[in-house]
């Protein structure tokens, strides 16, 4: 299918794609919520690329697969598909679930690298609405999202399927097997670009998720970084800006690395931060887990609460949060994944003031710890403590939010007269949670304030008013 170009105020060019702008409802979003959920759940074994490394020799998948299963050629990963039934899945639960947490913007993986589609598609007959679960998933979780005023979104991690199955290229597998091209294929060597069909197939299918679903987000993983592709993502964010002209609809195009030039969509970092604020405004996507994305067994868990300073650490640096949970094979959230949101949840409906629609302020924070900056680096650095303190911006206040119970009283020293940061003289300090005006002291060294009588908590944040003027 040879997708056209629609007209526009967008022309397929980096100079045109580069007068893009980032729609104020995403910048004012702050936490979304991401889902890896596919096939792969159903073996629910290492992480979701089990598809690639169950016909990769040597590796653990690949062993579990033989012992578990039989060989690759008798059971391949086709085979995992009709056992994939979702047949617990409520798009309206797991949407009422995202509105707890206080997620703004939800996306889930409409195609991984596997290659099933989640949703009903005329391009693939590998898809959730023509088999396994037979419905089209992507549709009804749109649907409940956008009920609950969230904004909706969709991933493509097509790209990577050029190669995703190749090692079933080397050893007897049904990968080889020309009934099951369409699905496995091309499986082609990771070093080869992918060719004309592939990219026009592959422009074909992001260009149909944009139809049918109209999404606010569009991810992208790593590999459309490759050369081939870039007239190919020039076209795509044409037509996709475009179409969103036509609605009267801000939206977003996340990339890696540096696929896109920095206008021209928002820049992602992949399960890591950044150690300074950015002028453009850009995404951590990460997950709940440490060892997966999708669901398996033996998921290591992070805490609520170091989600809680991650999404305050990248809000502060003009940064969003994505965050990942995988629902099980049935269509069931794990309950470790919903207490995870719901205890950020419960946060956000105290102290939503100063993350929701904020904007950085002339430094981002104080505090010994320092993040470790770039993608894969989520688990990398040190608790955050008492002593880090975080700023926000909005209508004229100053947030401050400290990630743990201080030794004795506050100091911002960042708010010291001699720092001259701030334009206006300090009026009020205020506890977000318990809505207590508090007494403060504002010197040369800093603004100081008693901490307040309050419960545990991941976070702590202060509203701080300037005097008008």
């Amino acid at each position: 299918m040879i997708v056209s170009h629609p007209s526009g105020p967008f022309d397929p060019e980096w100079p045109s794609l580069e007068r893009y702008r980032v729609p104020e409802w995403y910048r004012d979003a702050k936490f979304g919520i991401f889902i890896h959920w596919g096939v792969y759940a159903v073996p629910a074994f290492a992480n979701e690329w089990y598809p690639r490394n169950m016909y990769k020799q040597g590796t653990r998948e690949f062993e579990h697969h033989v012992a578990t299963y039989g060989s690759q050629a008798s059971f391949g990963y086709k085979d995992f598909v009709p056992r994939f039934q979702a047949e617990r899945f409520d798009p309206d639960a797991w949407a009422e679930l995202f509105r707890e947490a206080g997620a703004r913007y939800v996306v889930p993986v409409a195609e991984h690298h596997d290659g099933f589609a989640m949703y009903e598609t005329r391009l693939s007959q590998w898809n959730a609405k023509a088999m396994g679960p037979c419905r089209d998933v992507v549709g009804e979780l749109g649907r409940a999202v956008r009920d609950r005023g969230m904004a909706f979104g969709v991933s493509s991690h097509r790209a990577e399927h050029w190669w995703f199955l190749n090692g079933g290229r080397e050893f007897p597998s049904d990968v080889q097997d020309a009934a099951y091209a369409d699905f496995y294929g091309p499986a082609a060597p990771e070093e080869t670009q992918p060719d004309a069909a592939f990219l026009e197939d592959w422009l074909a299918r992001c260009c149909e998720l944009v139809d049918k679903f109209r999404p606010q987000v569009f991810w992208f993983d790593w590999w459309i970084e490759q050369p081939a592709f870039r007239p190919y993502l020039q076209r795509f964010a044409a037509y996709y800006y475009n179409r969103a002209a036509e609605w009267g609809v801000g939206v977003a195009i996340n990339y890696k690395n540096e696929a896109y030039p920095v206008k021209a969509a928002v820049f992602d970092v992949e399960r890591g931060q950044l150690e300074e604020t950015r002028e453009h405004f850009w995404q951590t996507d990460t997950a709940v887990a440490k060892n997966s994305w999708s669901h398996v067994d033996g998921l290591e868990y992070k805490t609520a609460d170091s989600m809680v300073h991650d999404l305050v650490d990248i809000v502060s640096k003009n940064g969003c949060l994505l965050l990942n949970i995988g629902p099980r094979a049935d269509g069931t959230i794990p309950e470790e994944d919903a207490a995870i949101l719901r205890t950020i949840g419960s946060w956000l409906a105290t102290n939503g003031e100063a993350v929701y629609a904020t904007r950085p302020w002339t430094v981002y924070g104080e505090g010994p710890t320092r993040v470790v900056g770039g993608s894969f680096h989520d688990t990398d650095r040190a608790p955050f403590t008492g002593e880090d303190m975080r700023f926000t911006t909005q209508g004229g206040n100053l947030f401050v939010t400290l990630f743990g119970r201080p030794e004795g009283s506050v100091l911002v020293r960042s708010l010291g007269r001699t720092m001259r940061l701030a334009a206006r003289p300090v009026v009020a300090v205020e506890s977000l949670a318990s809505n207590e005006t508090l007494p403060f002291e504002q010197t040369d060294d800093g603004l100081r304030f008693p901490f307040p009588a309050l419960p545990a908590a991941p976070a702590y944040a202060f509203r701080v008013r300037f005097a008008e003027g």
